[in-house]
């Protein structure tokens, strides 16, 4: 299973990946505020890096359940210059095929272009390639793409979400997705899918597409899974506790790769790519 991105290719076939979320938000869920300063974000970039995160996924607008927009230039000015030093430093490393892979996460394809040129290579689109003009950057720039699934729009996707069958109503979308990449001439090693957990989803929900996740894939392309710090783990384990979600994370992580994921989107990195080892270990003797 083979994902490429501008100037990689990452080889999924035996070994999955962690991505480090870097939100550069004052008001995401879980970390807001803590890395709008760049010196921060950058630091925080690279302690992920050092601990084991071979993505590091730099977002500028929370897409937390009725989070406000924010406006393209204010996105821009927030990711931009991070992207940029974090390139600079993973390219000073002299690391290579070991390099981090940067990655923008934004739904606003002039954001997406901007991140490009800053030196990211892979778009991370959680509204799901719906746009032409997205579709447009990522076969123009050769980026990487994940396709997140995503019931209405971060401001209201939490108010009464309703499937008949949440599983074949994504998979259905993302063959969707698929077929209009195809149309446009986005090369399809460069896709990836995620099914959005917690995005317009509930509880029920998000147990159902755990449960079925390897039945989503589409085109024999990777899967991106992101549990991490989300909601639906606190009214499980009965905390609202950021912390207390940190374990559950980790083994929803060796659940996942298990079960077909092949990308675990994760804040906490060093106990999730171990949690991902581990379990390789005993998948692929």
């Amino acid at each position: 299973m083979i994902w490429k991105t501008r100037t990689r290719t990452l080889d999924l076939s035996r070994r999955g990946l962690v991505m480090g979320v870097l939100n550069v938000t004052p008001d995401s869920f879980s970390d807001g505020g803590r890395w709008v300063d760049v010196e921060a974000a950058v630091a925080h970039g690279i302690a992920m890096a050092e601990a084991g995160a071979e993505i590091i996924d730099v977002g500028g607008e929370s897409t937390r359940p009725g989070a406000e927009p924010v406006g393209a230039e204010e996105e821009t000015r927030r990711v931009e210059e991070v992207v940029r030093r974090l390139k600079t430093v993973f390219t000073w490393t002299k690391c290579g095929e070991k390099a981090p892979v940067i990655s923008i996460d934004t739904m606003k394809p002039n954001v997406a272009q901007a991140a490009v040129k800053a030196g990211a290579e892979i778009i991370n689109d959680v509204s799901g390639l719906r746009s032409v003009e997205m579709r447009d950057v990522v076969r123009e720039t050769g980026t990487g793409v994940i396709a997140m699934h995503m019931q209405g729009t971060p401001r209201e996707m939490q108010t009464a979400p309703h499937y008949d069958d949440v599983c074949g109503e994504i998979r259905d979308y993302f063959r969707q997705v698929f077929d209009q990449c195809l149309g446009c001439g986005i090369n399809t090693t460069r896709i990836a899918f995620d099914p959005g957990i917690g995005f317009g989803k509930t509880v029920a929900h998000n147990l159902a597409i755990l449960r079925g996740l390897d039945s989503m894939r589409v085109g024999g392309r990777p899967l991106v899974l992101g549990v991490s710090r989300k909601s639906f783990l606190g009214k499980i384990i009965g905390s609202e506790k950021t912390e207390d979600s940190e374990w559950p994370t980790v083994a929803l992580t060796a659940y996942g790769r298990s079960h077909g994921a092949n990308v675990v989107r994760v804040h906490d990195v060093r106990p999730n790519v171990e949690a991902l080892r581990m379990i390789e270990a005993i998948l692929e003797p």
